[in-house]
C-alpha cells in the first residue's frame, strides 16, 4: 500500500468552486496513470489517500483502522475483482457503511446494475472528469 501525504485544498489557480474534502480516500485500482491522476486531485482538495493495487489488498485494507471515509473501487482488479470486493465490504457488519465509489472503465448498463445490487453509493465511468470525482467524494464523505 503506497499512502499519499494530505495535501493542500485547492490553491489559487485550481478548480474553483469545490470545497476542501477533508476525508481518508482508499483507491483500489490498477493502472497507474488513473492512480497518478486521482491522488493528485484528491490530495489537492485535502483528502488523505492511500492506495492499493489488487481486489485481495483492497479487502486486506479494509480490515486495518482506521477505515477510510471512502473507498474508490475499479471494477477490473487482478486477484479479486471489484464487484467481489464490493460485495464483501457491503456484507460485513463493521464496513457496510463505508461509502463506495466504483469507477470504471466497464460502463454498459449490466455492471451499473451489478453494482447497485451490490450497495454501491457512486458509479462513475472512465473517462472522467477532476470536478465530478472531487464532487461526489465530499458528498460521498458528507453523507
Amino acid at each position: 500500500m503506497i499512502a499519499v501525504a494530505r495535501g493542500p485544498a485547492w490553491e489559487k489557480g485550481g478548480e474553483r468552486g469545490v470545497a476542501d474534502v477533508s476525508a481518508r480516500i482508499l483507491i483500489a485500482e490498477d493502472e497507474p496513470h488513473i492512480v497518478e491522476s486521482l491522488s493528485f486531485i484528491l490530495t489537492q482538495a485535502g483528502c488523505t489517500v492511500s492506495v492499493v493495487y489488487d481486489g485481495a489488498a483492497a479487502i486486506e485494507a479494509m480490515q486495518a483502522r482506521p477505515l477510510p471515509d471512502v473507498l474508490i473501487l475499479d471494477v477490473m482488479l487482478p486477484k479479486r475483482n471489484g464487484f467481489e470486493v464490493l460485495k464483501w465490504v457491503k456484507s460485513e457488519p463493521g464496513l457496510k457503511d463505508v461509502p463506495v465509489m466504483v469507477l470504471t472503465a466497464k460502463g454498459q448498463q449490466q455492471d451499473r446494475e451489478t453494482a447497485e445490487g451490490l450497495g454501491v453509493d457512486a458509479f462513475i465511468t472512465k473517462p472522467f472528469a477532476n470536478r465530478d470525482i472531487v464532487a461526489c467524494v465530499k458528498r460521498l464523505a458528507d453523507a
